[in-house]
């Protein structure tokens, strides 16, 4: 039997009630799918989140990646510093 494991579609991570984070997961193996949920506390939510970026790091975003993976571009006129610098 073949197994794989892939984001599940149409399902967001989301944020439950008692603060954990929810990664909509789905197995898939020989002959059927398999939806299932991955509760993550918030720090290993950020571990997780740490280790992604350590992996992404020196590596260009596709066209397709969020926007929190592209350069920041803002115009200067725009660009605020708050605080002391």
């Amino acid at each position: 039997m073949t197994w794989s494991i892939e984001r599940a579609p149409g399902r967001p991570v989301r944020r439950t009630d008692d603060g954990r984070i929810i990664v909509p997961l789905q197995l898939n193996a020989t002959g059927g799918r398999h939806p299932t949920d991955l509760p993550l506390t918030l720090a290993e939510a950020e571990h997780l989140h740490a280790a992604l970026c350590r992996a992404l790091d020196g590596h260009p975003p596709p066209p397709s990646a969020p926007d929190c993976r592209h350069p920041l571009q803002v115009s200067p006129g725009v660009a605020r510093i708050l605080g002391p610098a």
